[in-house]
């Protein structure tokens, strides 16, 4: 069984859109867009790292049931 790795501190730079130099202009996206470009390269580290992409196994899709007539 592998070795747990031991914890480290990693810095970390939090940063406004506007605050970025030479990075992409991301003001013009929109949130769903980011997430989507997250997603990409979520997939693109578990391709590197060989391993098989882990997707959820039950769908959680947002749905609005309007009926209309009912009387309650």
């Amino acid at each position: 069984m592998d070795e747990p790795l031991p914890e480290r501190e990693v810095p970390v730079r939090v940063s406004k859109l506007s605050q970025q130099g030479s990075e992409p202009d991301l003001r013009n996206t929109t949130p769903a867009e980011r997430i989507k470009m997250m997603w990409q390269l979520a997939l693109d580290a578990w391709a590197f790292k060989g391993e098989p992409v882990l997707e959820p196994r039950l769908p959680r899709h947002g749905v609005r049931l309007i009926r209309r007539g009912c009387s309650g």
